[in-house]
């Protein structure tokens, strides 16, 4: 459409009646969230370490064992950022309320049932189901809300057998915008944070939103979670895992 995505989520906000206090209260607490998942440590599987060489010779090496974009964000200036796309008065996405900008990367291995017990390797989650769904470019906010449906109905599931999910927080509106349509509890719905407070790393963001979500079917002893991912071309992808 010859548009920024940003101005996709500005649609999606009007149409869906968001306003910009709803997406900054949302962001914050996104931030609020990951923080709280960190503190308790429950990033800690999720993240291998990584050791960055010193700059300089005779320097210290750095090893980097957690997400530090949590952390970086000033709660108290974020209302009061200038929006990032539509510039007029109306303007409502900001650089807060939307993903930042990360690099990242991330691993699954995926197998058959009987190779990973030949392998003596012990499965942490199974897929149940899996769909895409696409639509007009400027809607692929709410995408995920038509490919989740499809997803659950391959995995023979109802939408109240799930107990959490994980929609890729492209912008806070995709969020707010697809629990609306489907009727989640904003309680089950990216509990420990999202996107906009640990970034949209492109390419690797599916993944990540899997992980996560696993590690919150396990520290809530749950059984059913499905997570979602919207793309810039209109379309979105949705899975439903069952952890072992």
């Amino acid at each position: 459409n010859d548009q920024h995505m940003g101005m996709c989520a500005e649609h999606c906000a009007k149409e869906y009646g968001f306003s910009r206090k709803d997406q900054d209260e949302y962001a914050i607490l996104s931030y609020q969230r990951a923080q709280e998942a960190a503190k308790n440590g429950h990033y800690q599987h999720e993240i291998v370490p990584v050791t960055v060489p010193p700059a300089r010779k005779g320097g210290e090496a750095t090893v980097v064992k957690e997400d530090e974009e949590p952390a970086a964000i000033k709660m108290e200036k974020l209302p009061k950022l200038r929006p990032a796309f539509d510039r007029s008065e109306n303007g409502t996405v900001t650089a807060a309320n939307a993903s930042s900008l990360n690099d990242g990367a991330a691993a699954l291995l995926l197998m058959r049932e009987k190779d990973a017990a030949a392998a003596g390797i012990t499965p942490l989650a199974r897929i149940r189901g899996f769909a895409d769904a696409a639509q007009k470019p400027i809607d692929f906010t709410t995408t995920p809300s038509l490919a989740v449906p499809l997803a659950l109905e391959n995995a023979g599931l109802e939408a109240s057998d799930i107990d959490y999910y994980e929609i890729n927080e492209a912008f806070s509106v995709v969020a707010l915008a697809n629990m609306k349509r489907l009727g989640l509890d904003a309680s089950k719905v990216n509990v420990f944070g999202g996107a906009v407070a640990l970034g949209h790393p492109i390419g690797m963001s599916g993944a990540r939103i899997i992980c996560t979500l696993y590690s919150v079917l396990k520290e809530k002893d749950a059984k059913f979670g499905c997570a979602s991912v919207c793309n810039g071309g209109g379309g979105a992808s949705a899975i439903v895992i069952e952890r072992l």
